[in-house]
C-alpha cells in the first residue's frame, strides 16, 4: 500500500510534468510509436487480409502468418532487432510491428470472408465491379470486425511499447527501466499506471468507434428486412 501511494505521489509531483523528459512529453512518444507501428503494420496486413477474404481462398496463409508471428516472443525480436541495428527507434519499431501484424490480418481476413456471398452475388449482378464490391460492399459490412482487429493489435502495441526503452530512450517504459535500474520503485510503478491508463484510454476510444460502426452495418440491414416484410404484408 504504501508503495502505492508512493506512486501517486510521483505522479502528483509537478516536477515529473515538466522537461524532456516529463509525463506529457512520454505520453506523446509512446503514442507516437503506438501509431507508426500500428499504421505501418496495417499497410501491409489490411490489403493482404482483404484480398484474401475477398477470393476466400488463403485461408491456410493466414493461419501460418498469424500463428507464427504469435509465437515469436518480442523481447527475443527485439533483441535480435537490436544487435543488428543497434541502439535507436529502428528494432523496437520492427519488433512491435510484427507484434502488431497478426491481429490485423486475421481481422481483415475474418471480417471481409463473413460477408454473405448473396450479397456480394447480388452486387456484381447489378453490374458492379471487383474494386465496387470491395469498397462499396465488402468492406463497410467488415468494418466492425476490421476495427476489432485494429483495436487488439493497438492495445497489444500500447502495451508492450514500453520496451521501446530496452534500445532507445523513447516513451513510458523509460520510467519503469530508470526504475528498476536505481530501485526507484514508485518511479516504476507509476510509469506502469500510465501504460494502463493510455491503454484504457484508447481501449474505450476504440470500442466506441467499433460500436458506431456495427450500429452503421445494422441499420442498413433493419431497414431492408422491414422494406421486405412490408412488401410481403397483404394489400
Amino acid at each position: 500500500m504504501n508503495l502505492f501511494m508512493d506512486a501517486l505521489a510521483w505522479l502528483g509531483d509537478a516536477a515529473n510534468w515538466t522537461g524532456p523528459n516529463g509525463i506529457p512529453t512520454r505520453v506523446l512518444q509512446h503514442l507516437a510509436i503506438t501509431a507508426v507501428t500500428v499504421a505501418a503494420a496495417a499497410l501491409f496486413a489490411l490489403p493482404i487480409g482483404v484480398l484474401i477474404g475477398h477470393i476466400r481462398r488463403g485461408s491456410g496463409l493466414i493461419g501460418a502468418i498469424t500463428g507464427g508471428a504469435r509465437a515469436i516472443p518480442t523481447l527475443g525480436l527485439l533483441t535480435l532487432f537490436g544487435l543488428a541495428l543497434g541502439i535507436g527507434l529502428d528494432a523496437p519499431v520492427l519488433a512491435l510491428i510484427v507484434l502488431a501484424l497478426p491481429s490485423l490480418l486475421a481481422g481483415a481476413y475474418a471480417g471481409v470472408q463473413a460477408v454473405d456471398p448473396a450479397t456480394t452475388g447480388a452486387a456484381r449482378a447489378i453490374g458492379m465491379s471487383p474494386r465496387q464490391v470491395v469498397f462499396q460492399v465488402e468492406l463497410p459490412l467488415a468494418a466492425p470486425v476490421i476495427i476489432g482487429g485494429l483495436r487488439a493489435a493497438t492495445l497489444q502495441v500500447v502495451a508492450t511499447a514500453t520496451l521501446a526503452a530496452y534500445t532507445a530512450d523513447y516513451g513510458l517504459g523509460r520510467y519503469l527501466f530508470t526504475g528498476l535500474k536505481s530501485r526507484e520503485y514508485p518511479e516504476m510503478l507509476g510509469g506502469a499506471l500510465l501504460v494502463a491508463g493510455l491503454a484504457l484510454v484508447l481501449e474505450l476510444a476504440l470500442a466506441a468507434v467499433q460500436r458506431s460502426a456495427a450500429a452503421r452495418t445494422a441499420a442498413p440491414a433493419s431497414s431492408a428486412r422491414t422494406d421486405t416484410h412490408r412488401m410481403k404484408e397483404p394489400a
